[in-house]
């Protein structure tokens, strides 16, 4: 059974608060009431608006007591520990959180950590919380360490090219989800520097004939895209979104994708960053996937478009790994993992 569930993003702000707007749809791939425990090695609470409504059903706080006094790890992030505070998981434990979280937690037995930035985290036995999804990096990697997890083969550097309008999480898990495999990731745009934001944008198939598009997060470049030297990264992502259409005209984005093909250091590419590989003319006898509506320029271009059925298709020919969309990233990061010989153990 599949239900779509509205999500939101939030910007948080030191002055006062965060501002919203609608997210992407997620399709939820379980059945709340069919959940047993027992078959779960650990629980994940998102914030957002979502949580305040959460922590008054019965049903979400006992789930969350469960886990708590099975002492399975527990990760909760921003307003996510409005459901734990109910379920007396936070009592006698070091957390943080939203400094607005502060005063509930505190009631309900928390010893407060303050956060000075918006990316901090906190470990305590097999709790973890965090600020905001800033700090989501830090916040997976302890996640995983309390689950047993080993990361082998890290450290590799690790290039993303976006431009204004590329799209959010296109941008953002891979960046995050890398960091947390103990890459060093640079993101940078043309005629940026490092500091500077990048506008994103969300896209969602929501049953029309395209896609709908609407502002995302303001994303802070890493790097400055005039310093950035091919030969001293290992791999190299072309997230979607508007911006690719844009950066396939730009001569030294080219020579940059072309560096790293000719060297056949790894290459990933989501939805629309197919047209940054068309234009740099290295597609050529290479099967990928993208956005369907990009078919037909990559066949002109000597390349074989593997159809976008099902979304979260994903494609490997040799060092190019390529995504339809967002919806297959999980598997993107995974042929990436193997070809940057990164791996996880349990």
């Amino acid at each position: 059974m599949c239900v779509l569930c509205l999500v939101f993003f939030r910007v948080p702000f030191w002055l006062q608060a965060n501002n919203e707007s609608r997210g992407h749809n997620f399709t939820l791939n379980a059945t709340f009431d069919d959940i047993e425990i027992d078959k779960y090695d650990g629980l994940v609470i998102p914030g957002g608006r979502s949580p305040e409504h959460l922590a008054m059903k019965a049903s979400v706080v006992e789930l969350a007591r469960k886990f708590s006094d099975s002492r399975k790890p527990i990760a909760a992030i921003c307003h996510g520990l409005l459901v734990l505070a109910p379920a007396g998981a936070v009592k006698g434990r070091k957390c943080t959180a939203v400094s607005t979280m502060k005063p509930g937690l505190v009631a309900a037995g928390a010893h407060w950590v303050e956060p000075d930035t918006l990316s901090v985290c906190v470990a305590d036995d097999n709790l973890i919380t965090g600020v905001t999804y800033y700090g989501n990096p830090e916040f997976i990697r302890l996640f995983l360490k309390a689950l047993g997890g080993n990361i082998c083969a890290s450290e590799r550097r690790v290039l993303i090219i976006i431009g204004n309008y590329a799209e959010d999480y296109e941008v953002t898990v891979p960046y995050q989800t890398l960091k947390v495999l103990g890459c060093h990731v640079d993101v940078v745009c043309p005629k940026k520097k490092a500091g500077d934001t990048c506008p994103t944008a969300i896209r969602d198939l929501e049953g029309g004939q395209t896609y709908s598009e609407i502002r995302g997060h303001n994303f802070v470049l890493t790097a400055d895209f005039e310093s950035i030297d091919a030969s001293s990264y290992d791999a190299l992502v072309l997230p979607g979104g508007k911006a690719p259409e844009f950066l396939a005209l730009k001569e030294d984005v080219i020579v940059l994708v072309k560096q790293f093909m000719e060297a056949r250091k790894p290459v990933a590419s989501i939805c629309h960053g197919l047209e940054i590989l068309v234009a740099a003319g290295v597609l050529q006898g290479k099967k990928c996937t993208g956005y369907p509506g990009i078919k037909a320029r990559v066949v002109s271009s000597g390349g074989t478009f593997v159809e976008a059925d099902p979304i979260d298709r994903c494609v490997t020919d040799g060092n190019l790994v390529t995504a339809a969309a967002w919806h297959g990233q999980p598997e993107l990061i995974s042929q990436l993992m193997t070809l940057l010989d990164i791996r996880v153990s349990f």
